[in-house]
C-alpha cells in the first residue's frame, strides 16, 4: 500500500484503568522511597465506589496503603459515587501478601522475575522517536487534562479517552483522517459546546495545523452525553492499558503491563531498556526505525534471545547492530536496573501518557552510540 490509514487511542489520568494504574505505580514509588531494594507487584481493580488491592510485597517500607489510594484519587480530580467515584468514602479493600519464596530464590541471584518477551521500539517519525499517531493521542489526551486542571473548559470531567486516525504516504505521515475525542463533562453543558471548545481549544492548540485540512473529520462525544465516568461507568484494571502505554499498536507488545511491577519484573524494565536502546539506534543514524525484542526465563539472568527489525532501514547490517548491543549494555535484570537507575520512586509520572517519548526518563536519555 502506498497510502493507508493507522490509527491509535490515549486515555486520560482520570480514565478507570488509568485510575487503577496509577495507584499501584504510587504504592510503588512509595516503597522504593523508603527501601530500593522493594520486590514490588501491585494491581488494582475499581468498580462503582469499591477499590480493591492485590499482590505482593516484600519490602522494608511502611506504607499506609489506605491513605495513598484516596489521596491519589482525589489528585486526579474525582468526585462522588453519583458521577464517578467519591475518594472520601469509598471502600477499599486491601490482600497483599509477601513474594513467594519460590520466585525469590531466583530473583535473589540476579535472575529475571518472570520468563517472557519484551519489545521496544523508535522511528523518526517524531522529535521524540515516537510513532505519529499515539504521538498526537497523547497529546490530546494530555491537553484535555490540562485545560480541565486549568480552569479553561472547567466543565470537563477528569475520564477521557482521544483517537486518531493519521494518514501514510510511503509510510510518512501526510495528514490526520480523523480525530474522536470522548470527555466526561457536566450535565448542563450542551454538545455544541463541549464540541466547539474541544475543537478549538484543545485539537487546535497541539496538533500542527499542517496536518489538518477541511476533509479531517472530528467526532466529539458521538454518543451526545458522557456525564457518568470513572469506576461508575466501567470497571478499572491495572495493566489493561498496554498497547496506550507503549506504540499504540504501531510495534509488537509481549503482552506484559507495566505498572505496579518493580525493575527485577522484566515486563517493565527490559521494555524500558529496549526502547532507550531502540530510540538510540534511531538517534545516532543507524536506522530510521527499528523494533527490538529480547526473552528471559525466570530466575536467569542472561536474556535467551534478542531480535532486531530495522525494517530495510537501517545504513549498516541488523548483526552490526546487535554486535554493538551486546559489547556495550548488560542486559540481564541487575544491569539494567544498575544502568538506567530503576531502583528510585519514577513510576507515577511514567502512568499516564505512554511510557515513552517522554522528557525526563532515563530510558528516554540520547547518547553516543559507538
Amino acid at each position: 500500500m502506498n497510502r493507508y490509514l493507522f490509527t491509535s487511542e490515549s486515555v486520560t489520568e482520570g480514565h478507570p484503568d488509568k485510575l487503577c494504574d496509577l495507584i499501584s505505580d504510587t504504592i510503588l514509588d512509595e516503597c522504593l522511597k523508603q527501601d530500593k531494594n522493594s520486590r514490588v507487584a501491585v494491581e488494582t481493580f475499581a468498580s462503582n465506589n469499591k477499590i480493591t488491592i492485590g499482590g505482593q510485597l516484600t519490602t522494608n517500607a511502611v506504607i499506609d496503603v489506605e491513605k495513598l489510594v484516596r489521596s491519589t484519587m482525589k489528585k486526579i480530580g474525582y468526585k462522588n459515587e453519583f458521577i464517578d467515584i467519591n475518594p472520601e468514602n469509598c471502600e477499599i479493600s486491601i490482600n497483599i501478601t509477601k513474594q513467594s519464596a519460590d520466585i525469590a530464590q531466583g530473583v535473589d541471584i540476579g535472575g529475571a522475575g518472570d520468563q517472557g518477551i519484551m519489545f521496544g521500539y523508535a522511528c523518526d517519525e517524531t522529535e521524540e522517536y515516537m510513532p505519529f499517531a499515539i504521538s498526537m493521542a497523547h497529546r490530546l489526551s494530555k491537553k484535555l487534562t490540562e485545560v480541565r486542571r486549568n480552569g479553561i473548559l472547567p466543565y470537563l470531567g477528569s475520564d477521557g479517552k482521544t483517537q486518531v486516525t493519521v494518514e501514510y504516504d510511503e509510510y510518512k505521515p501526510v495528514r490526520i483522517d480523523t480525530i474522536l475525542i470522548s470527555n466526561q463533562h457536566e450535565p448542563e453543558i450542551s454538545l455544541d459546546t463541549i464540541r466547539e471548545d474541544i475543537i478549538n481549544k484543545v485539537i487546535k492548540k497541539v496538533i500542527p495545523k499542517e496536518y489538518l485540512d477541511e476533509k479531517t473529520k472530528y467526532y466529539i462525544n458521538p454518543t451526545g452525553k458522557f456525564v457518568i465516568g470513572g469506576p461508575l461507568s466501567d470497571t478499572g484494571l491495572t495493566g489493561r492499558k498496554i498497547i496506550v502505554d507503549t506504540y499504540g499498536g504501531y510495534a509488537h507488545h509481549g503482552g506484559g503491563a507495566f505498572s505496579g511491577k518493580d525493575a527485577t519484573k522484566v515486563d517493565r524494565s527490559a521494555a524500558y531498556m529496549l526502547r532507550f536502546l531502540a530510540k538510540n539506534i534511531v538517534a545516532n543514524g543507524y536506522a530510521k526505525k527499528c523494533e527490538l525484542q529480547v526473552s528471559y526465563g525466570i530466575g536467569i539472568a542472561e536474556p535467551i534471545s534478542i531480535y532486531i527489525n530495522t525494517f530495510g532501514t537501517s545504513n549498516i547490517s541488523e548483526e552490526e547492530i546487535i554486535h554493538k548491543i551486546k559489547s556495550k549494555f548488560d542486559l540481564t535484570p541487575k544491569g539494567i536496573i544498575e544502568y538506567l537507575g530503576l531502583r528510585e520512586p519514577i513510576y507515577a509520572m511514567t502512568t499516564n501518557y505512554g511510557h515513552f517519548g517522554k522528557e525526563g526518563l532515563p530510558w528516554e536519555k540520547i547518547i553516543k552510540l559507538s
